[in-house]
């Protein structure tokens, strides 16, 4: 039953094929600091088959070109016939995804390497326990878990095809959540120029603002600057219900070694700003204003390694109350899913507005939704591929003043 609903995945996945996370010729484009490349590398480095910037890192966070990669993959190649299986396998597989680049460097790779996986599938499974407090109410503990697949499909050199399919349950109770497609869309790069069209991720301040994804189009282009315009629709103004709106969007992202700044504008339209006091109180004190403009600005900086500093601000100009959201916060390390061991703490101050934090993300934030207070978090990587986490928030709601805390923890095994 496995196999057969993985090969009918797969199958849909070529047939409808169009983007690219992975492949890509140009030599200069950035390799996402989630990209499985990551993990791969600090695994053979940790088997001590390769070694990261010489100093045995890679740089924290920061991303690096796929050329950059492709070097570490070359010297990894050299010694391959000297490992084991299982980092022999890994090697491959980096090869057949760097092979433009390696191609460039010198090094020949088989086009039977390169087009033996054509569909790469990634996923986790996530367990969770959170506990919810809040003055003068009766404490709430939920416990979910998720089945998440992320599929991904080469079309051509220049376009894949991506998708998300989470399936939600509760160890609390006896229901089952059924799979759902949350997204689906073609991702096509040309040169420093990106294009994402269907049902894609939301692009940015996905954890302060809105987290999610939406159904348009989006266009980024740049290297060291950076400017993304969006359109589409979004359909999680409301959590938990069907409301949608129109939006527009525009950004711009500047990075400069160890220091990165951006700027965006959100245009939100949609009946729910009007109607819903409960979702937005105090929308232009009730007025018939069905749009939401959001504007944000966002800094980070890393020091080393080991230390970072990043902060958000967002104001919605339509809004006449709670209108203000911002967090700053300051990282240590990080847990790395491939290397056992390896951990990571943060401490943070966080103001979220719910005229302007529309749907913040609530797996990176144990604060919630119209709140503001100081939230502390650890992870640590028990095994490989498994990752526990630890999130604590203590604070008050903005409307009123009671007070409101949250306590998250979280094991997640990845695959």
């Amino acid at each position: 039953m496995k196999k057969t609903l993985v090969s009918a995945l797969t199958a849909a996945m070529v047939v409808g094929a169009a983007s690219t996370t992975f492949a890509a010729a140009n030599p200069f484009s950035d390799v996402p600091a989630d990209h499985w490349a990551y993990d791969a590398v600090s695994q053979l480095a940790q088997d001590g088959v390769i070694e990261g910037y010489g100093d045995t890192t890679f740089q924290g966070d920061k991303n690096i070109t796929r050329y950059e990669m492709a070097q570490m993959v070359a010297k990894a190649m050299a010694k391959s016939t000297n490992v084991s299986g299982t980092d022999k396998a890994l090697i491959d597989k980096l090869a057949a995804e760097f092979s433009d680049e390696l191609n460039n460097l010198g090094v020949r790779v088989a086009n039977l390497e390169r087009n033996a996986d054509m569909v790469k599938w990634n996923g986790e499974m996530r367990v969770q326990a959170i506990s919810e407090r809040n003055e003068g109410e009766h404490m709430k503990n939920t416990y979910p878990v998720k089945f998440r697949l992320d599929p991904s499909a080469e079309v051509n050199s220049n376009w894949h095809v991506k998708a998300r399919i989470d399936a939600d349950g509760a160890l609390n109770t006896d229901t089952a959540g059924n799979a759902v497609l949350q997204r689906v869309y073609a991702e096509g790069k040309y040169g420093l120029t990106k294009i994402d069209l269907g049902k894609i991720p939301t692009v940015f301040n996905t954890n302060m603002l809105f987290d999610g994804q939406f159904s348009g189009a989006s266009v980024t282009t740049g290297n060291q600057l950076k400017f993304t315009a969006l359109g589409g629709r979004w359909s999680k103004v409301k959590d938990s219900t069907d409301a949608a709106a129109d939006v527009y969007g525009a950004g711009v992202k500047y990075t400069l070694g160890k220091a990165s700044a951006g700027a965006a504008y959100h245009e939100f339209k949609s009946d729910a700003f009007k109607t819903d006091t409960k979702n937005f109180p105090s929308y232009r004190n009730g007025s018939a204003s069905d749009k939401a403009q959001i504007w944000s600005v966002d800094g980070y900086y890393r020091f080393d390694g080991n230390t970072a500093l990043g902060g958000e601000y967002a104001q919605n100009a339509k809004a006449d109350s709670y209108d203000k959201s911002g967090t700053v916060e300051f990282d240590y390390k990080g847990a790395k899913k491939a290397n056992v061991g390896t951990w990571g703490a943060y401490v943070a101050y966080r103001h979220l507005g719910q005229n302007v934090s529309l749907n913040p993300n609530k797996l990176n934030y144990a604060a919630m939704n119209g709140t503001k207070g100081w939230e502390i978090g650890a992870d640590y990587t028990l095994f490989k591929n498994t990752v526990a986490y630890l999130k604590y928030f203590d604070g008050e709601k903005l409307a009123g003043g009671k007070d409101a805390s949250k306590l998250m923890g979280r094991v997640s095994f990845f695959f």
